[in-house]
């Protein structure tokens, strides 16, 4: 539907399900769910809510597209790659996929203002093919040295989240608390001399708070909630969140149900027995709203598809194109039509302006 507004979504696993979970995303949603069923090894199998035909049927057509690939060292919650190494070798594997698809006209790479706004141009004028994406690095401990940080830039890397979860090379991630180190001061310094965007998104409370000392370029976050509605470090504090607005940031909100509603418990919580709908979203932008004053810090970022799907998400969410129900659900809360688009699209676009030379 060409009425249909232009949604930017600031964090989209696209690499790590073509590659980690075997998803062909040229295909429809509805083929992919059937190419897994009866498939245990992941608990969002048969779930998954993002194909490329369904982000162009809903206009979503910009994204934040990561690279993911967490080092682990034995003491690790979570676990993740032997090696920094090996961490590397997967982000190679994700880049290379990107690289394909590009090749194959599903996706178009974004590196500066100019293809961004070549990009619009092309999309608003009916040309929706390629879906653009900046491209993203979620957890740096995939980077081995600076050198490799500077390859990686060359290949269009224009943003970075230095921690995932535990604990990480460059800085502490959720579920774990420490500093950034000179390792992480070291990583900051590079990332800014090459025109690298900060993404905060997964920063503990302290290396959050040392990052922002030691960086002073564009930051953002990708995909983040607010501590107020539910209690836990992965979610941004009041201060926090107001820190970010006094630097200019956007803040991107998921759909993560267990960042949504208070004491969700996985495998037994679900939309089904427990309420959770995009109006949850409303609220956490709303608050970080309350917080600035106004709607231009407050954007999209649904991680949909990142490790979870149906089984932990909105209820009136089927798809990903399903987000064009926002624009009626935001003016049903009192936004304008002017706020309303700078939820959508416009916040990102201001900040991407910035970051991108």
């Amino acid at each position: 539907m060409t009425d249909q507004p232009l949604i930017i979504d600031g964090h989209l696993d696209l690499s790590m399900n073509a590659m980690e979970w075997n998803r062909d995303l040229r295909l429809p949603v509805s083929a992919i769910r059937t190419r897994e069923a009866g498939l245990q090894d992941k608990p969002d199998r048969g779930k998954n809510t993002v194909a490329f035909p369904e982000m162009r049927a809903g206009n979503v057509g910009f994204c934040f597209a990561t690279l993911i690939a967490r080092y682990a060292k034995p003491t690790h919650p979570l676990g993740g790659w032997n090696s920094p190494a090996q961490a590397w070798a997967m982000v190679q594997a994700q880049l290379a996929w990107y690289e394909e698809m590009i090749r194959q006209h599903e996706l178009r790479l974004v590196r500066t203002q100019e293809e961004l706004e070549a990009h619009l141009q092309r999309w608003q004028a009916g040309d929706r093919q390629q879906i653009g994406f900046l491209l993203t690095l979620e957890g740096a401990d995939a980077i081995v040295s600076p050198d490799h940080l500077t390859q990686l830039h060359a290949r269009g890397l224009r943003a970075i989240g230095p921690a995932h979860y535990g604990p990480g090379t460059y800085a502490f991630g959720t579920d774990s608390e420490g500093s950034i180190g000179p390792r992480g001061k070291e990583l900051l310094r590079k990332m800014e001399t090459l025109g690298i965007i900060l993404d905060a998104t997964h920063l503990c409370d302290t290396s959050f708070w040392e990052a922002l000392d030691h960086f002073n370029g564009v930051v953002w976050a990708s995909h983040s909630n607010c501590r107020a509605l539910v209690n836990h470090n992965r979610q941004f504090s009041d201060e926090q969140l107001k820190a970010l607005i006094e630097r200019g940031a956007v803040i991107g909100l998921p759909l993560d149900a267990w960042m949504m509603v208070p004491d969700w418990q996985r495998g037994k919580s679900h939309p089904s027995n427990t309420p959770v709908t995009l109006e949850l979203m409303i609220d956490n932008l709303d608050h970080i709203c309350q917080l600035a004053g106004n709607a231009d810090h407050v954007a999209i970022g649904t991680d949909l598809d990142g490790g979870f799907g149906k089984e932990q998400c909105p209820s009136d969410l089927e798809t990903i194109g399903d987000l064009q129900k926002l624009p009626g659900l935001l003016q049903q809360r009192g936004y304008t039509e002017t706020e309303t688009a700078a939820v959508l699209n416009k916040n990102w676009l201001r900040i991407l302006r910035q970051g991108l030379t």
